[in-house]
């Protein structure tokens, strides 16, 4: 399994515009992708409700993760999403 670590760069953390942004790419990746933060259990990145859960804020560090075809490429592309102030 793929892993990245990326820190969330909105000023609002992973909530409401980001999240959903987030979410998006995501589901437009086609790859199951999950996400936790500090320790936590992963949560389905695919789901705004999970992410938006999660409770992640400006400056912390997330994990990516994902199997399967493309899946490093997908990482890469999504740790730079998560590390893009998303409120601009």
């Amino acid at each position: 399994m793929a892993q990245r670590s990326a820190v969330v760069a909105s000023k609002v953390g992973l909530h409401a515009r980001p999240a959903a942004l987030f979410v998006r790419a995501v589901l437009d990746s086609g790859v199951p992708v999950t996400l936790s933060r500090g320790g936590s259990e992963p949560v389905d990145a695919g789901s705004i409700l999970a992410v938006m859960a999660l409770g992640a804020q400006h400056g912390d560090e997330v994990v990516l993760a994902a199997e399967g075809a493309g899946a490093e490429q997908v990482l890469d592309d999504l740790a730079a999403l998560v590390q893009t102030d998303l409120d601009a």
